[in-house]
């Protein structure tokens, strides 16, 4: 009977290991595809598979204020264009950009700031590589509106403290030959930090961009919308919440309209100076990357179980085990 007893006792051993290495395997395929494994890239996104990423600047700036957006990107594997936006007229400059996104192939996530905004809603319009629309601070236009309208729509902008003011009280006007509204208009230095960036970076940043800013032709913010990607294309957008040169509520309104994935952060109109990290993450979003946490995909709660599976199976082995070598 002794025999019998330690015989049994050296089968329970080989079944208390063999039941959590079962529930273990059983896990592992799972886990094994929801966190990329096998030969993927360490972001779990393959690079043939990543779109390229399309960041469009806006009024005084130029395409250096995505510099920390794009290393972000391009460290994550992104493809990145920082297109130069020639500010001229809403037509003209969105014929331009939907000619260089015929130049990219595969899918492309088009982001907009400021101005921009207004350009990639008219450019991407009938584009099938556009799968998603970012606008950063960003003008979203229907059709007939322009942005100059919808900085005015709500108070919020502090471009001008007149309205009857022949030129906005924050800018400077230079002619540029021909009828008296054909300008180019700049931001008062003196008002730079206030109006674009909230008083938000200190004087030495400030006084930098406010010296390189370009200009944008006063025909530009005038011109009408002609076609409407958002849409058809589904969109994110990043709404500053103290921004004075479109105005919180004025990027509320378009955000809610376009039906947009919409986040708020506390930053000023010129957002990627100050929050990067914040414009990268809606980017990545847009891009279908954002890595969020375990939790968030609904992974965790599936591991769980998995897991308490193995854990009670380990356990179950062990009392196997015990009970078999007490007898």
């Amino acid at each position: 009977m002794a025999h019998i007893r330690r015989a049994l006792a050296r089968r329970a051993l080989p079944l208390a290991v063999l039941l959590p290495a079962a529930a273990l395997m059983a896990a592992s395929p799972s886990l094994a595809s929801e966190g990329g494994g096998g030969t993927a890239p360490a972001d779990g996104t393959s690079a043939s598979a990543k779109p390229t990423i399309v960041l469009v600047h806006g009024y005084w700036a130029d395409a250096s204020g995505w510099d920390r957006i794009v290393k972000s990107l391009q460290t994550r594997g992104y493809p990145v264009v920082a297109t130069a936006n020639p500010l001229r007229s809403l037509s003209g400059d969105a014929d331009y950009l939907a000619a260089r996104l015929k130049t990219i192939e595969g899918p492309v996530v088009l982001v907009g700031h400021s101005y921009g905004g207004a350009v990639i809603t008219n450019a991407a319009a009938g584009n099938p590589n556009v799968e998603s629309l970012v606008y950063i601070a960003g003008f979203a236009p229907d059709k007939g509106e322009t942005a100059f309208q919808l900085a005015a729509k709500y108070p919020g902008s502090r471009v001008t403290d007149d309205p009857d003011a022949p030129v906005p009280t924050a800018l400077n006007a230079v002619p540029l030959g021909g009828e008296a509204t054909n300008v180019d208009l700049y931001l008062k230095p003196e008002k730079f930090g206030e109006v674009f960036l909230s008083d938000r970076l200190d004087a030495n940043r400030t006084r930098v961009l406010a010296a390189t800013q370009r200009p944008a032709t006063a025909a530009s913010g005038n011109e009408p919308t002609r076609a409407v990607a958002w849409r058809t294309i589904p969109s994110w957008y990043l709404v500053a919440t103290d921004d004075r040169t479109i105005g919180t509520d004025n990027l509320r309104f378009m955000a809610e309209r376009a039906k947009a994935t919409t986040v708020e952060v506390d930053a000023p109109h010129a957002v990627m100076e100050t929050n990067p990290a914040d414009v990268t993450e809606l980017i990545l979003r847009a891009a279908g990357d954002s890595r969020p946490s375990l939790a968030e995909t609904g992974t965790s709660g599936r591991t769980a179980v998995l897991g308490g599976a193995a854990v009670l199976a380990v356990a179950a082995g062990t009392v196997i085990t015990v009970r078999a070598r007490r007898t």
